[in-house]
């Protein structure tokens, strides 16, 4: 798509969005979203964007929604850094309980497309972090389920040893115990 480059990770999935940017002596000018390229792209459209504010260290997730109420996610740093994660959690998949991480700033204007099927966490780099998600689906806190963020099993690299979590994310259950309905199916 003309204003927008997007690369499969190593989860193939997952996206990485870059879009063009025009920038000269007044500063930059880029197009952050279009509805007509992402649906083309993704399949998806998006109903809900949420904005989240977090200090330096602190992580979010790794959260995700019911199948019933099953989130895609594109997800932009507005301002600061965050280090995101995506963990593949529909069961049966070759990748299921592999993880992908990026760094989205607001230097790199990047952003992530994590489909329905994946947790999703992140954590604050810089001194504080700005971040807008779009999501497929409205929130739903009856079909809202989360991992631990530390999961031996799943083993995410955080650049955080002992991050801030809310009570909440700090109790998450293992990925080998959590309430996952998700189930891979070969396209």
């Amino acid at each position: 798509m003309r204003n927008f480059k997007f690369y499969r990770l190593e989860i193939p999935e997952v996206l990485l969005v870059e879009p063009k940017v025009f920038e000269d002596e007044r500063g930059y000018f880029l197009e952050v979203y279009r509805h007509d390229y992402f649906s083309e792209v993704l399949g998806v459209s998006f109903v809900q964007e949420n904005l989240s504010f977090s200090k330096k260290g602190v992580l979010r997730g790794l959260h995700f929604q019911k199948r019933v109420a099953g989130q895609a996610k594109l997800v932009q740093v507005l301002e600061g850094e965050i280090f995101d994660v995506a963990v593949n959690i529909k069961k049966g998949s070759p990748d299921f309980g592999k993880w992908v991480g990026v760094v989205l700033s607001s230097g790199n204007k990047l952003q992530l497309y994590i489909p329905e099927g994946f947790a999703h966490g992140f954590c604050v780099l810089s001194n504080s972090a700005l971040v807008l998600y779009r999501i497929s689906s409205y929130y739903d806190p009856d079909n809202e389920r989360g991992i631990i963020w530390n999961d031996p099993d799943i083993g995410i690299e955080w650049p955080v040893s002992d991050p801030m979590l809310s009570t909440k994310d700090r109790n998450l259950p293992p990925l080998k115990d959590a309430d996952i309905d998700f189930l891979y199916h070969v396209k």
